[in-house]
């Protein structure tokens, strides 16, 4: 899980000063120490976390800090602030021009996961800007990486422009005309990457830079290289000049050094982060949010974003309607567990949540092997039992168990958290029957809804 280390060390030196009630300026730089060293064993650069550390340490041996009634939580909220302005202040977003199209091209390493970031960023534009984007194949060096565009090209339902193994430089060229004459408003250039930064690949991207003139030059890096980002970011800016970082693998990423680290070494802002396999697993980078996990409160705007983006608008007012109008039942739950699938994999989900620190990867493991187990029982019930879990006696839980691989006392269970489930739709108003008007749910309850989703048959417990 993301910064995983990073949250759990922090958590404890945390910890430890909330136990001290009133803190001294010895406590509050003995404090700075276990952090400094958090951070540095996060595979930070050194620099930056001298800096990071100085700035908090002055600040939070001020006399308001240390006489405040609340010190260590005044310490963690000046924590929490430089952490957001050490990975930017607002999220950097791309600049679309007034005339289209947007040219994106997108270069870094070999391995770092370039054409498949490529095809993410533009599926997520034409979802959030209801763009026509056309994706060039011009790395055709790397075995298959055509074919391989052509292919999540296809997942993610956009175009892809390729003309073999021929120069690159043609095939751009080519390729931004066929862009004009098919009204495609956003263009991304898959380029070739090296194993290691060379003069020849340098050349190329250049020449592609004078041909394409690209509003935007996107650096995908591998969260896992931790401190070597830097070094491959700096290269690619003093030769290329990029706008800005896509940072991937940062799901895999236990120590994040790399995202804590890029802005304040070469001044570029990361705009997006890759946190899983789907094409769907790509997040706008939010400093606030992100500094809001590495500190163990979650990041509930991001997952409601999710599921927002997820869930069909339709389908969800017609459940709506339908558990308003008929209560509850086993269909409903079901359904919610696949409109959870559709948002991404339970580690995915849980790391948004607060306190997702405390739960471990093998919390997350069991939680995706009950998921499976609950999904199991409730196909193996009757249309009838779905529909009124209460017809559920004795003999039929025995057939259940039986037809899902499981024992009776799962089933038990199961049917013990469909009533907490009901009782929680009723809470936040969308349970009961229609009495005259209809009921939506707005933004407030969503968020309850969504922090209360370790209710869910499965999900891991904090």
């Amino acid at each position: 899980m993301a910064f995983e280390s990073l949250q759990e060390k922090l958590g404890g030196v945390f910890k430890k000063l909330k136990g001290r009630g009133k803190l001294t300026e010895a406590d509050v730089k003995e404090a700075m120490r276990e952090v400094k060293m958090a951070l540095l064993e996060a595979d930070v650069s050194y620099k930056v976390v001298k800096d990071f550390v100085s700035k908090v340490t002055e600040r939070s041996i001020g006399e308001e800090v240390l006489s405040s009634l609340t010190p260590a939580q005044q310490v963690i909220k000046i924590v929490n602030e430089e952490l957001v302005a050490l990975m930017g202040d607002g999220n950097a977003k791309i600049a679309f021009p007034n005339k289209p199209p947007c040219v994106i091209m997108m270069c870094g390493l070999q391995g770092a996961g370039k054409t498949t970031h490529a095809a993410k960023l533009a599926k997520h534009f034409k979802r959030t800007e209801q763009m026509r984007p056309l994706l060039i194949a011009a790395d055709v060096y790397r075995p298959a990486a055509i074919e391989q565009l052509k292919i999540v090209g296809e997942k993610a339902e956009v175009p892809v422009f390729e003309m073999g193994q021929i120069d690159p430089r043609k095939i751009v060229k080519e390729g931004l005309k066929h862009a004009s004459d098919y009204g495609n408003d956003l263009v991304i250039i898959d380029t070739a990457g090296r194993l290691h930064i060379d003069e020849e690949l340098m050349q190329e991207l250049i020449d592609i830079k004078a041909i394409a003139k690209p509003h935007e030059i996107m650096l995908v890096i591998d969260a896992m290289i931790g401190q070597d980002s830097v070094k491959v970011a700096e290269s690619f800016d003093n030769a290329l000049g990029i706008d800005s970082v896509l940072l991937t693998k940062l799901d895999s990423d236990t120590r994040g050094g790399a995202a804590l680290s890029v802005l304040s070494v070469t001044g570029k802002p990361i705009k997006f982060v890759g946190m899983g396999e789907k094409l769907d697993d790509l997040e706008v980078f939010h400093p606030e949010r992100m500094a809001s996990r590495i500190l163990g409160m979650g990041d509930m705007l991001t997952l409601i974003e999710k599921a927002t983006a997820t869930i069909d608008e339709k389908d969800a007012e017609a459940m709506a309607r339908k558990v308003q109008e008929q209560g509850f039942d086993m269909n409903d739950l079901l359904d919610n567990m696949e409109q959870m699938n559709k948002m991404g994999s339970v580690a995915s989900i849980v790391r948004m949540l607060p306190g997702a620190n405390n739960i471990t990867d093998e919390d997350i493991a069991a939680g995706e092997k009950s998921l499976k187990k609950t999904r199991a029982m409730i196909q193996s019930m009757t249309k009838e039992e779905r529909a009124k879990p209460s017809l559920i006696d004795p003999k039929r839980k025995r057939r259940i168990a039986a037809g899902s691989g499981t024992q009776v006392s799962d089933v038990n269970q199961l049917l013990r958290q469909f009533e907490q489930m009901k009782k929680m739709m009723k809470q936040f108003g969308i349970g009961g029957k229609l009495h005259g008007k209809k009921q939506r749910m707005n933004r407030a309850a969503m968020m309850k809804a969504m922090s209360s989703m370790g209710n869910m048959p499965g999900m891991p417990k904090k």
